[in-house]
């Protein structure tokens, strides 16, 4: 390969769809690669002109225009345009200018196909929104963490080794000195290549067994064996061993088959740690499960608070293990709500019994089992019909104070809307939020839309669950019957926007201004669940997750054919670039925020976000259509 070829090669190498190529390819590539330079201003591709090339920009700008003139999108060094019309009929149908001086590599349309045919990634890369989507996020769905976590995450240190001529005492000192409990025997190499390792100084030598604090007590102590026995003489059989990248599936099934409480570790032969059973069971406590657990045992608020790190830390681990958004949003929410009924419990007992019955309601991102580890209280309290406020107000005030104060300091921040059960408002007998419910259907202005998207999505976390049912009922039967709330939501729903896409280290707005950093749940998540939200009251669902709620839609024909689908890939990958922003910067001892900016967003990831934005303002549009306001009311 000649040195222009090899510089072209590096270049493609470094951005998506080009990045994942298999050296053989990528070489190919590079070698039937023509350059082709555009002054700024320049037309770089006429409408209806033929298309012979994909069009990869190595330097420079362009712009992409819609027929009507708007723009459409704008391009920078990294990325291709013209492989949608090379996979349809060879003519463009947007018009590509030169914003920069730009240079550009034109690759032949054989050779795009030919990428197209041998490789899946790169053909998935190029399909349009949904196929892209779609593989990206069964490809994440199909990792499992707990299959994946690898045994040498869980090592910290290495092992105890001495040599079988080490006299017991010896050893039984050396574990004692490193507050270890076992201790890797090691002798004289053999034929036998499984057992062969080689020690800290790179020798040839055989891993003989391990010892463990038990064997001391079991075979020396217990078997009368003198001080100076050597360490060989009293190891016994072939030990087990694990490779550090097998995963700790793998070596959790070899210790139970075996009765085995410590195992081996080994990297390129070398042995790297000693796994010991309480290393899983320390990892497994740092499940959501158990953390569940803990909540329930704190006798103060105080001592609830004591558990931020270890909520945060669940999640990064949840993260990192493979979880989807579904996965994570669920038992962050059974998080949340265990605090709250542990808080509830504590309360009852420091205030007394309640006067009357109540459920303690669960509004927004909880109800949905939707949270992330940034989130704000949203609550409120159903009451009894028998509510007497002079009687009854001032001990659910009291309660509402206790809780709403405990989850600030639990990490969920008191909402600035005041949408809590502080909020005499919002702390209601059932009939008068039939009322309210009743009211924001028939009357629906912007401040009933703005509570209808927040209370229409609403659980019980405690109490008397039938309360909230009785109202998951109402809507689920009023809303369907009428266009003009339905036609109204439709609307408020299309309010925030997402934006066209990147460029550069910018974020792109659709009339090409451009921002530094992007509030991912306002512009993306926020404005998802909001649509979903509309087609689900149009359907009488009663689901309150927005993928149980795409369920139920889909039993219905509000949707045409496979946009459920993309709507469910696009809410999935934005709410993960979300949530693994988030939990990069709790490791970095950052605050996580809903912000990314994009220069922390790789080639790959923009693209696919780019696809979401689009697929998200494209449900925009068909939710303003499939709703429209009714011409009289009805």
């Amino acid at each position: 390969m000649d040195t222009e070829a090899l510089e072209i090669r590096q270049h493609l190498a470094r951005f998506a769809p080009f990045e994942a190529l298999p050296d053989e390819l990528l070489d190919q590539v590079a070698e039937k690669v023509d350059v082709a330079y555009f002054k700024a201003g320049a037309d770089i591709l006429q409408r209806e002109q033929e298309i012979h090339d994909l069009y990869y920009i190595r330097s420079g700008a362009i712009e992409i225009y819609r027929r009507n003139g708007a723009l459409h999108n704008r391009l920078e060094e990294g990325d291709i345009f013209g492989h949608f019309s090379l996979l349809r009929n060879h003519r463009t149908h947007f018009p590509v200018r030169a914003i920069e001086d730009t240079l550009v590599y034109l690759i032949p349309d054989e050779v795009f196909q030919q990428l197209c045919t041998q490789d899946e990634q790169f053909a998935d890369f190029v399909e349009l929104e949904q196929p892209r989507l779609k593989t990206v996020v069964e490809k994440r769905a199909g990792d499992d963490g707990v299959m994946t976590t690898r045994v040498r995450k869980l090592i910290t240190r290495a092992p105890v080794v001495v040599e079988a001529s080490v006299p017991v005492r010896k050893a039984a000192q050396e574990i004692t000195a490193a507050h270890a409990t076992a201790v890797l025997v090691l002798g004289e190499p053999d034929d036998n290549p499984r057992y062969n390792v080689t020690d800290a100084a790179g020798d040839a030598r055989r891993l003989l067994g391990i010892l463990t604090d038990s064997d001391f007590r079991s075979r020396v102590v217990a078997g009368g064996l003198p001080p100076e026995t050597p360490v060989g003489e009293v190891v016994e059989g072939l030990p087990f061993v694990v490779q550090s990248d097998e995963t700790l599936q793998e070596a959790m099934l070899l210790m139970l088959r075996n009765n085995l409480q410590h195992l081996p570790v080994l990297h390129r032969r070398q042995p790297i740690g000693i796994l010991h059973i309480s290393d899983i069971v320390r990892h497994q406590t740092h499940t959501s499960l158990y953390l569940v657990e803990r909540i329930f045992t704190q006798d103060s608020a105080e001592a609830l608070g004591r558990l931020l790190p270890d909520v945060r830390q669940s999640f990064v681990r949840m993260v990192d293990e493979g979880a989807d958004s579904q996965m994570i949003g669920s038992a962050l929410s059974t998080i949340g709500r265990s605090f709250t009924r542990r808080l509830l419990e504590l309360g009852e007992a420091e205030l007394g019994p309640p006067p009357i019955p109540y459920s303690f309601m669960a509004l927004g991102s909880m109800a949905r089992n939707e949270q992330s580890i940034v989130t704000d209280q949203d609550n409120a309290l159903v009451l009894d019909d028998s509510f007497e406020p002079a009687q009854h107000d001032a001990y659910f005030a009291a309660l509402g104070k206790f809780v709403s104060d405990g989850l600030a300091a639990c990490g969920y921040t008191y909402c600035t809307g005041e949408i809590m059960a502080t909020n005499s408002r919002w702390r209601q007998p059932l009939k008068n939020w039939k009322r309210y419910f009743n009211d924001w259907i028939e009357n629906p202005t912007p401040e009933r839309l703005l509570h209808s998207s927040i209370f229409f999505d609403l659980d019980s976390v405690s109490g008397d669950q039938s309360f909230v049912t009785q109202l998951q009922d109402l809507v689920a039967d009023k809303a369907p019957k009428s266009p003009l709330f339905l036609a109204a939501m439709a609307r408020n729903a299309s309010n925030r926007t997402p934006p066209l896409g990147f460029f550069r280290n910018f974020v792109m707005e659709k009339d090409g201004k451009q921002n530094n950093t992007i509030n991912v749940k306002r512009r993306g998540t926020a404005p998802m669940v909001d649509l979903i939200r509309v087609h689900a009251l149009a359907c009488g669902s009663t689901a309150q997750n927005s993928f149980d709620r795409l369920d139920d839609i889909a039993r219905t024909d509000l949707l045409p054919s496979g946009v459920g689908d993309r709507i469910r890939y696009a809410l999935e990958f934005i709410s993960m670039v979300r949530i693994r922003h988030q939990a990069i910067a709790l490791k970095r001892d950052h605050v996580p925020t809903n912000s990314i900016e994009p220069e922390n967003i790789s080639s790959t990831e923009r693209h696919n976000l780019k696809d979401a934005f689009q697929l998200l303002s494209d449900a925009q549009k068909f939710l303003q259509f499939r709703y429209p306001i009714p011409t009289r009311r009805g």
